[in-house]
């Protein structure tokens, strides 16, 4: 006897899903860890509150102590000095990011967060990453409250987004600065005195807080070329009229001088440190 074999149909293979679009592995990371750096900030009083209170401390103290001796009433002074006090207090929020990098390192967090299957430099970039929602936090509640007071911009809400957004873009580019500097300083308070060191000179030594040539002729010549004043001449030009294009342009070079230099010497010294 023979048997008669029949092949049953085979049915045809789905047609393959087109692969969803994903994220590079180090973004996706470093967004993670980014997103825990910020609920870390928004469970900490302290942290809260250096966000928070600081700006309107800065606003309240500077306008209202040195406003009548300098200008010789506080609103005209508060037209004056809130788009620089609006660059001091993101500019000093930028040194909070040696010192909790300084912090996480001793702390020994970065030794877990390299048992773990994640980009090396994701738990770096991550940090810097919260700490540019905190440069944000700080400048809209810097402006919020400057209305409240009183100031008044003539420029449009595009203008303003435009002054937030250098402001923070600089902060983020001297944020670099620090990071490197946590990396060779290993206590954080020893980032936090030496940050001081830093940021004292720029910020004071600037036409944050007076004009330039109410100034001292050997000062002027450290002001004209600070970028703290550079940055504080593109804020008021946008804020509240008056030259943009220099000062805007000069702090783009500052930014990129600074990322250009401390970016890879900050990547460079995490990588050989960790």
């Amino acid at each position: 006897m023979t048997s008669v074999t029949t092949t049953r149909p085979v049915a045809p293979a789905p047609p393959a899903r087109p692969a969803r679009a994903r994220l590079p592995s180090v973004l996706r990371h470093s967004a993670t860890l980014a997103w825990r750096g910020v609920l870390k900030t928004i469970g900490s009083t302290e942290a809260l509150l250096d966000v928070t209170l600081q700006p309107v401390i800065f606003l309240l103290l500077f306008v209202y102590v040195f406003g009548g001796a300098i200008a010789g009433d506080t609103t005209t002074y508060l037209q004056y000095a809130l788009p620089g006090v609006l660059v001091q207090t993101v500019v000093f929020a930028s040194a909070g990011t040696g010192t909790g990098l300084a912090d996480d390192l001793k702390s020994g967090i970065f030794d877990r967060f390299r048992s773990l299957p994640i980009s090396r430099t994701a738990p770096l970039l991550g940090a810097i990453g919260a700490d540019l929602v905190r440069y944000l936090t700080s400048g809209v509640i810097m402006l919020a409250f400057g209305f409240l007071l009183g100031f008044r911009t003539s420029a449009g809400v595009l203008a303003v987004l435009a002054a937030l957004g250098l402001v923070t873009v600089f902060a983020f580019a001297l944020c670099w600065v620090f990071t490197a500097l946590a990396m060779v300083v290993r206590e954080p308070r020893s980032v936090q005195g030496l940050g001081a060191l830093i940021m004292l000179p720029l910020t004071f030594g600037s036409n944050v807080f007076v004009p330039t040539a109410t100034l001292p002729g050997w000062l002027q010549g450290f002001v004209s070329v600070n970028p703290v004043s550079k940055v504080a001449d593109a804020v008021r030009g946008l804020l509240t009229g008056g030259p943009v294009a220099v000062p805007v342009l000069a702090t783009l070079v500052a930014v990129v001088v600074l990322v250009g230099v401390f970016g890879p010497l900050a990547v460079a010294l995490y990588r050989r440190r960790t």
